[in-house]
């Protein structure tokens, strides 16, 4: 069983937040953390929404559903029955007993505002991503904190990326990275088809879902890039506004992930376009029909490498001391840096992702122009790539190995 970093979050806001929602994509883990967290807290009522009973009963009687199932109750799936949010408002509103609700949902309720809005300051939301590679490895040492500190100590990021590939195309839904690759494949097919037969129709009144696949696998084929809704209409044949709604919905789902821009006050024009992620490289590739030998190619590579990258730094990011903000760097004359952490008064780390085994210091160049919009905020710029050491390119500029990401401290 691996340990989950959320756990210690979900089980400190049962004991002060009358509703907890853990949320994340579908089979993520989260009714196997609820459990566990629920077993160890002294038990409470499970029921699931999957079951059509209690949801034929949740959906046309809410109230007589919090009768049946009082609290402490864990209610997995919520956002299957919208109708529960407002009888639930008006329980805790009478009896506001921390940890009385705790619900999972395979949808952001942040952007069902309707929902979001029914359980203002009364509930904290945990997000579980699938699993970091970080969380797989069993390792206790977060990059992202040892990138803020004052005192870096790159050399000890010397690592090992011979199962990367290996990584990538697994990528961290718990059940696929138990399985052999011909069965990780039936997994994700099984799984992009229940999303559509079961979320997608819960939360979406959407016209041809069956259009749902090609845009995924077109936004597959565009990882890394700042998104260009005109240009996917073109491609897709869909109209702009039904193809903002298809977007909209792949987010609520969490299948689609941004990373905007990062904003300098220092009158430099920096593009505003957030860039797009799959938030699963298992997926992406499963998508693409990529398999591990084809990562041999540095072209194939490089966009899927960005994507792993990106999901992993927010991964950690979510969990470090320093919580900063991710975001990339683009000007209009394309000077670019692909990830900028910012912490705000602990200040700002830029990240490149290079799928090279021989760094240079040319592949710091977008972190050296960050360093100058940064000023004195500027910490550290780090080049993540292929190979196996640690090379210094400059003043607070290192390359290290992408196994810094997970691998624990040498």
């Amino acid at each position: 069983m691996i340990d989950r970093w959320a756990r210690k979050e979900l089980e400190l806001a049962l004991t002060d937040t009358p509703v907890v929602l853990v949320h994340g994509p579908r089979q993520a883990g989260k009714s196997t953390l609820t459990l566990q967290v629920s077993e160890a807290m002294g038990g409470r009522t499970l029921v699931t929404l999957d079951d059509p009973e209690p949801f034929r009963l949740a959906k046309t009687h809410p109230t007589e559903f919090l009768h049946a199932f009082p609290p402490p109750v864990t209610i997995d799936e919520v956002q299957r029955a919208p109708e529960l949010f407002l009888t639930i408002k008006a329980w805790i509103d009478r009896k506001r007993v921390p940890g009385s609700f705790l619900l999972t949902g395979s949808a952001n309720v942040l952007m069902l505002p309707k929902l979001a809005d029914s359980l203002a300051g009364r509930m904290e939301i945990v997000n579980l991503p699938p699993l970091a590679q970080a969380e797989i490895e069993g390792s206790d040492v977060n990059l992202i904190d040892a990138l803020f500190q004052k005192e870096f100590s790159p050399r000890s990021f010397r690592g090992n990326n011979e199962d990367l590939a290996s990584r990538i195309v697994t990528g961290g839904y718990p059940e696929p990275v138990l399985r052999s690759p011909r069965r990780r494949a039936a997994w994700f097919n099984d799984y992009i088809r229940t999303l559509l037969d079961r979320d997608v129709r819960d939360i979406a009144n959407i016209e041809g879902l069956t259009q749902v696949p090609r845009i995924l696998m077109l936004l597959a084929a565009r990882t890394g890039s700042t998104m260009n809704t005109a240009s996917l209409s073109r491609d897709t044949g869909i109209a702009h506004t039904t193809l903002t709604r298809y977007l909209s919905l792949l987010k609520t789902i969490f299948l689609l992930t941004y990373v905007p821009a990062w904003s300098s006050d220092t009158g430099v024009s920096l593009a505003k376009t957030a860039k797009t992620y799959l938030p699963d490289t298992g997926l992406l590739c499963h998508l693409m029909r990529i398999e591990e030998g084809d990562l041999e190619d540095r072209d194939r590579l490089a966009p899927i490498l960005e994507n792993f990258v990106a999901v992993e730094l927010a991964k950690l990011s979510e969990h470090a001391e320093a919580r900063p903000t991710l975001g990339h760097l683009r000007t209009v004359k394309l000077r670019e840096v692909d990830f900028v952490l910012d912490a705000a008064s602990k200040g700002v780390v830029g990240i490149e992702v290079r799928p090279t085994f021989t760094p240079s210091p040319n592949d710091a160049e977008g972190l050296r122009y960050l360093a100058e919009l940064a000023g004195e905020r500027f910490l550290r710029g780090i080049v993540l790539y292929l190979g196996s050491e640690v090379v210094p390119l400059g003043k607070d500029l290192w390359a290290i190995p992408v196994s810094a990401l997970w691998q624990s401290v040498s």
